[in-house]
């Protein structure tokens, strides 16, 4: 009761910290890299622009995923960048589940000089849209 009181009186307060808070995860998520639709990931994939990481565990990555994705899992990703020089003027686009763990891995890539953008809603969003996997 009291909190709904609280809420009600100092409404700006809280106001300003929904603003806060929703200001910090957009910075955030920006220092990660864009979001790209499927559409755009593909796109940028054909034109030879762009390279497809996948951020999955290998099991998961064998279980299904995406045409010529790179596996390199989320935990093994800073004792394996030497495997991503190669890429060096293309973007990096990330995939992993749900997008969970894009943010991070996409800031330490960001912080090597990479460029790095994210597929919105990984590979659920992938599944989702029922579009092909290749399971190894």
């Amino acid at each position: 009761m009291d909190l709904i009181i609280f809420l009600t009186e100092q409404w700006l307060l809280v106001s300003l910290l929904c603003l806060l808070v929703y200001v910090y995860f957009w910075r955030e998520g920006a220092k990660a890299g864009a979001n790209l639709s499927i559409h755009q990931m593909t796109t940028l994939i054909n034109k030879g622009d762009a390279v497809l990481i996948d951020i999955r565990d290998a099991a998961e990555f064998k279980a299904g995923h995406i045409v010529d994705a790179i596996n390199i899992p989320h935990a093994k990703l800073e004792k394996q960048l030497a495997e991503l020089e190669k890429f060096q003027g293309k973007t990096l686009v990330l995939v992993d589940k749900l997008g969970q763990h894009t943010g991070h891995a996409g800031r330490m890539l960001r912080a090597k000089g990479y460029d790095v953008s994210r597929l919105g809603g990984g590979m659920a969003e992938w599944q989702g849209q029922n579009l092909p996997l290749v399971k190894k």
